[in-house]
């Protein structure tokens, strides 16, 4: 009977680790969800701030005025090199080939 109780109790002992054990990952898990998070956080910031198009685009008429560009350090920096027609408007279009062009120097750079 003695030894039956030992068992029990050597049985709930290592239960009782196990479920340690699993909270412990389940922690370690949690720790690594919010440390990838923060990096993707930190990782959009240094790249505009997670901004989009239409979050910066503030009137919703589909193109980006040198105002509107102010909130963006970077954009306003190089928005009249990107703004081709010089209308003070910046369409997509006219970003996507700036930022093709700026790729492309950088590239020739390179070899």
């Amino acid at each position: 009977m003695a030894q039956s109780t030992a068992a029990q109790d050597n049985a709930a002992a290592a239960q009782a680790q196990a479920a340690q054990a699993q909270q412990a990952a389940a922690q370690a898990g949690a720790a690594a969800d919010q440390a990838s998070q923060s990096a993707g956080a930190a990782s959009a910031q240094a790249n505009g701030g997670g901004q989009t198009w239409a979050s910066v685009d503030t009137d919703g008429n589909g193109t980006i005025s040198k105002a509107e560009a102010q909130v963006n350090a970077g954009l306003a920096q190089v928005f009249d090199q990107a703004d081709t027609n010089k209308d003070g408007e910046l369409t997509p279009e006219e970003y996507k080939a700036y930022v093709e062009s700026q790729q492309g120097a950088a590239a020739a750079q390179g070899r």
